[in-house]
């Protein structure tokens, strides 16, 4: 990578003493699947997207405290 010279990283307003590559080259965000902490959260959620009632089901996860919609055709 090239080297960011400290006129550069005055008109940014980074730190002289840092290389700075994450600010340059930052990482994707990893699509995780929606969770909600109660039932009725994820009820509400499912049917202000569209989602009737037989057409999901709710999974129980991060160790049975969360709720996460799993529709009829597997995907999430």
């Amino acid at each position: 990578m090239v080297k960011v010279h400290t006129r550069m990283k005055r008109t940014m307003g980074l730190s002289t003493h840092l290389k700075h590559y994450n600010y340059f080259h930052p990482t994707v965000k990893k699509i995780r699947p929606k969770t909600f902490k109660t039932e009725e959260t994820a009820h509400a959620w499912a049917s202000s997207h569209g989602l009737k009632q037989g057409a999901y089901t709710l999974k129980s996860v991060k160790r049975n405290k969360k709720f996460q919609i799993v529709s009829q055709d597997g995907k999430k």
